[in-house]
This record gives structure tokens, sequence and C-alpha cells, in this order.
């Protein structure tokens, strides 16, 4: 890929990716796993799992007329109908019990597993997209190695 141009697609993968990033890094003993489970239930998890997150882009993006403010390009119908779908999917997969997170036994219930799997999928796609656009200086989790 020539292009370095994040889609944005990724712009929330991006934020999750850099958030996780942080708790390790401010956790040094932290693996993969635990950085991830720390996420779940932040501030910024909320916000993405609840919607929030893109509500207040799409109300920026109207503002703007759908022009994107980095590149000064009208962002296609297309990719915006993409980023709902997204919105959608994060919201079913990123819902929220937080009291029910865990079972007696330590193990995570189905759902907090979904939430987990789905977070690291969305990392190992960022990791890809650093690595296809040859941006390695953007992967710190080295999740896809």
């Amino acid at each position: 890929m020539k292009s370095k141009e994040r889609p944005y697609v990724l712009y929330v993968a991006e934020v999750i990716y850099l958030e996780i990033s942080k708790i390790k890094k401010n956790n040094p003993s932290f693996t993969n796993i635990d950085a991830v489970d720390n996420f779940i239930g932040t501030k910024t998890y909320k916000t993405i799992g609840n919607g929030e997150f893109h509500d207040k882009w799409f109300k920026q993006l109207n503002k703007d007329d759908f022009i994107d403010s980095n590149t000064k390009k009208r962002i296609p119908k297309e990719t915006i109908k993409l980023l709902e779908m997204q919105k959608d999917m994060m919201i079913k997969q990123l819902i929220q019990f937080p009291s029910l997170y865990y079972t007696k036994s330590h193990y995570p219930l189905e759902i907090s597993q979904r939430a987990f799997d789905h977070l690291w999928r969305i990392c190992e796609s960022y990791e890809l997209w650093c690595k296809e656009t040859d941006q390695q200086n953007l992967i710190f989790l080295n999740i896809i190695d």
C-alpha cells in the first residue's frame, strides 16, 4: 500500500489500540491480555460501547458538511454507512455488564469474552494496517507477531 492515510473505519481502532497500549506502558508487568482486560470498563470503552464515540464524530462530520478536517475531502456516503454499521457492531460486541464480567471461578463470562475477542481483533487489524503501510513506529503491542 502506498497511501499511509488511515481509513475511516480504523479511527476507532486507533483510539482503542492507543488506550490499550497506554495501559500496558503504565503497567510494565501486564501482558497484552491483561491490558485488554483492563481496558474493558474504562471511560473510553464505555463511550465506544454505548455509541457516544460515533455519535459525537457523526455530529462533527455533519457540522463540517462531511468534509474531513485533515484531508479536506468529502467523505463518501458509503463510508458513512460503513461507520454507522461499525457503531452498531461496537454496541453489540461491547455490551456492558461490568458487574457480570467474571464468574465466581474468575473465568470471563461468554458476553465478556465476546467483548475481549472483539477488542483483540480490532488491535490485530490496526497492527496489520500499520504493517501494510510500513508504519512500524505505530506498533506497540506486537499482537500479530
